[in-house]
């Protein structure tokens, strides 16, 4: 698998990386591969949608932390505003996604503690 150009430090210091606990998730109703996600920042609360439908049941994310992209500019997903992106590892077989695995803390943090 090929590395994405390299980019400088100045160009990784601008990303917001985050703690945030999910609040709530469901499906999306607009859209069969993504779930909607209510997060909780510790300064406030927001909505990102994910792609991560197919790979987990939304009734258990809920409680769970995760790592977001919290600097990310808002963007509208079939309708609903994702104000940020989380992050996971995706295994493939080739060009076939096997699995997707979300990202998070190994024991729990303050919502909004920062990632680096």
């Amino acid at each position: 698998m090929e590395l994405k150009p390299t980019i400088t430090y100045d160009d990784f210091a601008k990303i917001d990386l985050r703690v945030a606990t999910i609040l709530a998730a469901e499906p999306h109703p607009n859209a069969d591969r993504l779930l909607k996600l209510q997060v909780d920042l510790g300064h406030e609360k927001r909505q990102i949608c994910a792609g991560i439908k197919q790979y987990y049941d939304p009734a258990t994310l809920i409680g769970k932390q995760v790592i977001i992209v919290a600097n990310l500019a808002p963007r509208s997903l079939r309708g609903e505003v994702s104000n940020g992106m989380l992050l996971a590892a995706t295994a493939k077989d080739g060009d076939e996604v096997r699995d997707v695995v979300v990202l998070e803390p190994s024991k729990n943090v303050p919502p909004g503690s920062t990632v680096s």
